[in-house]
């Protein structure tokens, strides 16, 4: 069993709340928009760090983290993209790439729009945490924990982040 604490859309800022809230966990998978290589050090220097170049993110995060990413983890098959969409609203090209991967979990970030939702339809689970940076629209940063064990993804809990306090890197 791992447990995976999720973020996006931090656009160099890094909330306090994270390493608070994602101490019990084995990784951090970050689904995009991290952008600087100074946040991206903070959080490899906390957990193994996943993730995903967004469409703020400058060069070097980009050779560093690919547009896509797939891969399994416990035995579940991952799909992460920053500009994915959700269910029935898809970005270009998702749809054809969960049904050509058949990931049992999707990933996405970009529109700083919280969503965990299940896609009956393709049977896969679609979160998109929201942001937790301070650039951008949304009133409320948030982060999401879940568990997969085996090939369950379990204990998804929405994490509300306190003002919006933290370091810009």
């Amino acid at each position: 069993m791992k447990i995976i604490g999720l973020l996006s859309d931090t656009h160099s800022f890094l909330p306090d709340g994270v390493f608070k809230h994602f101490a019990d966990c084995d990784e951090v998978w970050h689904a995009g928009d991290f952008g600087s290589p100074g946040l991206i050090d903070a959080l490899k220097d906390f957990k193994p760090l996943r993730g995903v170049c967004g469409n703020i993110d400058n060069p070097k995060i980009c050779t560093e983290f690919p547009l896509e990413n797939i891969f399994m983890c416990e035995e579940v098959k991952v799909y992460m993209k920053h500009i994915g969409g959700y269910p029935n609203k898809y970005a270009q090209g998702v749809k054809e790439t969960i049904i050509r991967e058949r990931p049992l979990l999707f990933i996405s970030g970009h529109s700083h729009i919280l969503k965990i939702m299940y896609d009956d339809k393709l049977q896969c689970l679609h979160i998109n945490p929201g942001a937790c940076g301070i650039q951008g629209w949304h009133k409320v940063q948030t982060l999401v924990k879940f568990e997969i064990d085996a090939r369950q993804v379990k204990n998804c809990r929405v994490i509300e982040l306190e003002k919006k306090t933290g370091k810009m890197y």
